[in-house]
């Protein structure tokens, strides 16, 4: 089971998440604590029985303290597993704590690597400041740079994709996560030290929902995609999930069992640790014939589903094909500048569910009536961004100066 070059269970293995947590996380947190002693050791005495009683010690420090003594403090990596395990996540915010914990790893090896006098540094929940955060930021800002310049670090702890650019919005989920692991610390009385109280992060900024007109829906739902039958498989689903307005990873689980009594009903997947509710959405006619079209598809999924990049790109694909080009203003996730694209570059699996939700809202306005279909918590703050004057009622407003 073991991949010896990326020190993991093989990710091509069968087996439970607790089974490859609890083997993954035992071996990095062993390797972490025997660096820790070779870094506070003279290098003269280390031999194998040191590496021996180093091990024992890991497994067994009862052994080598009187009962006087001060507990062990755990390493940071100890605490973050520790947090995984009793902090209530969903499996999907679990992985996404999992790829920034891998960050915070790397950037302890990339402090070790390039500062000077740095190089038994390591990352400690008590002497975490606001410039460690500010250092941290710049590197997790920066570190699809640093991946070229130093891949020895990312050897050791490698991701599957390659680092890319981070936004500011993203960098601004990643402290907010981090955030939430140092106040954890602090209400277990793991450490006294709040580093956050002094390090700022902003609020997320976004720009204007784009989603497509109920005319264009229909324009691309009635193109004739026959010459492209995989594509075609793809529009349907992107009509479906507009029809729904679900989000793309509610979609994917679903299954025929979903469909009860001429409508949809799933707990999404955001709010299922929280507070879950069942979320009902009547099928229309056009949601009733792509089912009908799709009843026969093999296994129990509820559509012929591809992996959610292949399914974004077709998205694309089927828009362009279907002359769906409107010019549409959005904020660069990078820059935070205003662009303008085509609506065919900017759609996605998360067009659809915007979609739904935008149509409905310029009809009825009311958040809380939408959102018992979108699955949106009662005043959810999305709802904001759906708060636009619709443009023929601009019109409407406008002509009235004439």
């Amino acid at each position: 089971m073991w991949d010896d070059k990326d020190e993991q269970i093989k990710s091509k293995v069968v087996c439970s998440d607790e089974l490859r947590d609890e083997i993954d996380n035992g071996v990095r947190n062993l390797k972490s604590y025997i660096e820790k002693e070779y870094r506070l050791v003279e290098k003269e005495n280390v031999t194998k029985d040191w590496l021996k009683t180093t091990v024992d010690k890991y497994y067994n420090p009862k052994k080598y303290f009187v009962p006087e003594a001060v507990e062990i403090k755990p390493i940071f990596q100890q605490l973050l597993d520790e947090f995984l395990l009793k902090h209530k996540l969903s499996e999907v915010r679990k992985k996404n704590f999992r790829v920034i914990c891998r960050a915070m790893m790397r950037y302890e090896l990339f402090v070790r690597t390039i500062k000077r006098g740095q190089k038994s540094f390591a990352l400690d929940i008590d002497t975490v400041t606001a410039d460690t955060l500010h250092d941290m930021h710049d590197f997790l800002e920066n570190e699809h740079i640093y991946y070229k310049k130093y891949p020895a670090i990312y050897e050791q702890i490698p991701e599957k994709r390659i680092p890319q650019p981070r936004g500011k919005n993203t960098l601004i989920d990643c402290f907010c996560r981090i955030r939430t692991f140092f106040l954890w610390c602090h209400e277990k009385k793991k450490t006294t030290n709040r580093p956050f109280d002094q390090f700022r992060i902003d609020e997320c900024t976004y720009g204007t929902p784009v989603y497509i007109t109920l005319q264009e829906r229909d324009r691309l739902f009635e193109k004739d995609l026959s010459d492209h039958p995989q594509l075609e498989i793809q529009r349907d689903i992107f009509v479906f999930q507009s029809l729904i307005g679900c989000r793309v990873g509610d979609l994917y689980r679903m299954t025929k069992s979903n469909v009860v009594n001429g409508a949809i009903e799933y707990i999404p997947r955001k709010t299922k640790e929280g507070n879950p509710v069942t979320v009902r959405v009547p099928l229309n006619e056009k949601a009733k014939a792509i089912l009908e079209k799709y009843k026969d598809c093999e296994s129990k999924k509820l559509l012929p589903f591809i992996s959610e990049q292949k399914y974004n790109d077709a998205i694309k694909r089927a828009f362009k094909l279907a002359g769906i080009d409107r010019i549409v203003t959005i904020l660069d996730p990078l820059t935070n500048e205003e662009v303008k694209k085509p609506l065919y570059e900017v759609a996605s699996s998360h067009m659809a569910r915007r979609t739904f939700i935008g149509n409905i809202y310029k009809k009825v306005k009311d958040p809380n009536l939408v959102g018992a279909l979108s699955g949106h918590k009662e005043g959810s703050k999305a709802f904001n961004r759906y708060r636009e004057i619709d443009e023929d009622m601009k019109k409407e407003l406008v002509s009235m100066l004439d």
